[in-house]
């Protein structure tokens, strides 16, 4: 998508150990405007899946995961990071290692919110090694559900998440692919799609 493509150059910062900073529009301050682009260019994307369900992970996926949800008509389930007494019931739970804040997290959904009658599109800011969305799909197979496919707004093209969820055979669409990023020079350079 030529327009995030474009947006990141102009406003992402390259940070040392691989990070991309675009918290000036993606997940800190959100372009609301850019996200419904998003949402619609999604929709296009998976127009063809019987989707019923958006899952995201908290926090940084919620306000796309929203947005394409509004495109798609259905509503947004997302995964919890803790356990709160809001959270009552029986949950399903995976782990998760957070590439940008070095931790595991225990992810948790609610067992009445996703099921076996759910097909379900997957919402993400960024895939870089893929943690994250493979513990929401081991979600989405403890629920006995069905992946309809994975959206990412932004893949790390050079780490190992796109190639590990596409070798499940997985359908999965990033809108903006990072081939190389230069911390020295602050070069972003795409994957041609």
């Amino acid at each position: 998508m030529k327009l995030l493509e474009e947006r990141i150059r102009k406003d992402g910062l390259v940070k040392e150990g691989n990070v991309l900073k675009v918290d000036s529009f993606l997940n800190h301050q959100m372009d609301v405007a850019l996200f419904s682009e998003m949402g619609q260019e999604f929709k296009r994307l998976f127009k063809d899946h019987k989707i019923n369900k958006i899952l995201t992970i908290e926090a940084s996926g919620i306000g796309i995961a929203c947005v394409v949800a509004q495109s798609f008509n259905v509503p947004v389930v997302f995964a919890k990071k803790a356990q709160s007494i809001n959270l009552d019931g029986e949950v399903y739970t995976s782990k998760v290692e957070s590439f940008t804040k070095k931790r595991v997290y225990d992810i948790l959904v609610s067992k009445k919110y996703l099921g076996p009658e759910d097909h379900v599109l997957i919402i993400d800011d960024f895939l870089a090694n893929g943690c994250a969305v493979l513990g929401l799909l081991d979600l989405i197979n403890d629920a006995g559900a069905t992946v309809e496919g994975v959206g990412i707004a932004i893949e790390k093209g050079f780490q190992q998440g796109g190639r590990l969820i596409r070798e499940r055979g997985i359908h999965l669409e990033s809108l903006a692919i990072v081939e190389s990023m230069d911390a020295s020079t602050g070069e972003i350079t795409f994957r041609e799609q």
